[in-house]
């Protein structure tokens, strides 16, 4: 579905939705409970790398560089599974498209079969997950967006939190996106006792900057993706994970043409297109630096865990 308009301001709306908002985490306190029940402790190092906001915030790409950075497979859900990414989810297709080694589906029983890799003992790195109790962290890294902080500060539905913010007291490090508008963060407030990191995006187009472009996105903000972009003349926003159809692509590529501009998309996007739209749709790489800081912490950590 699309992100909710509500979810960045204190509406009417949204406040009348604070009680649905409580009921929702009465429910998801007992299923976390009942969830904990049995939690299977890993022997190698899990490094969960998770968010309490839903969706959108740039938690895959911070995923992608530590995979990366320490050679870890990453466990995740693979959500919205399709033939067009071969039926892992287009998070998870991006990640194995950098050539990290990806498992999707229930992440317990994916960290046990890693388990028994007995020749890899190194870290693994869980996507999501910090509100799984079933497999026990030994690190938890949180992600904020500097541009969208904690949205109107409202759990789900009236807002976008998965769980209060006094849940960021449970994560060892949050990492904080930078606005690229190097905005100061003003809706986050953050325990002291909690280290926080920085990083910082970099969209970058295969196109030069005079060229005009129609951009579409199915991703929990489309509009930090079309702000990234120079030259924008047109933009369609579709809701997260979408999964394209011909006629869809047909439309775009038709007011493209009209507007004499090139289509682009997120890389999120484009795994998610039929082989034959891939040669003709062209999508921004987004690049993600991590400040140095931040890989002196985590490699501390990881060595007081072995």
């Amino acid at each position: 579905m699309k992100t909710p308009w509500w979810f960045l301001h204190k509406t009417p709306l949204a406040f009348l939705m604070v009680p649905l908002s409580w009921v929702y985490y009465f429910i998801s306190r007992l299923v976390y409970l009942f969830r904990k029940i049995g939690a299977y402790k890993s022997g190698r190092v899990v490094i969960c790398v998770g968010n309490i906001m839903a969706g959108g915030v740039g938690k895959t790409p911070i995923v992608r560089q530590i995979a990366k950075k320490l050679d870890a497979p990453v466990v995740m859900r693979g959500y919205k599974k399709s033939a067009k990414t071969g039926n892992v989810g287009d998070e998870a297709s991006m990640l194995a498209r950098d050539g990290i080694q990806v498992h999707t589906g229930d992440r317990k029983s994916n960290v046990i079969l890693l388990d028994r890799q007995a020749h890899e003992r190194g870290p693994i790195v869980m996507d999501d997950g910090f509100q799984n109790p079933r497999v026990k962290k030994n690190i938890s890294v949180l992600v904020f967006s500097q541009k969208l902080g904690v949205g109107n500060g409202f759990l789900l539905p009236a807002g976008p939190l998965r769980e209060p913010r006094r849940a960021v007291r449970r994560a060892d490090a949050v990492i904080i996106i930078r606005d690229a508008g190097g905005k100061k963060v003003k809706k986050i407030k953050l325990p002291a006792s909690v280290p926080v990191f920085y990083a910082t995006n970099k969209t970058v187009s295969p196109y030069s900057d005079g060229t005009a472009l129609y951009a579409f996105a199915g991703i929990g903000y489309p509009k930090k993706f079309f702000a990234s972009l120079k030259n924008v003349v047109g933009r369609k926003s579709f809701a997260d994970h979408y999964q394209y159809t011909d006629d869809d692509l047909k439309k775009l590529a038709t007011v493209a043409k009209r507007k004499k501009a090139s289509l682009i998309t997120t890389e999120k996007d484009w795994v998610r297109l039929p082989d034959e739209y891939r040669e003709k749709i062209k999508y921004a790489r987004l690049e993600t630096i991590i400040d140095d800081d931040f890989w002196k912490w985590l490699g501390d950590k990881i060595n007081a865990n072995n």
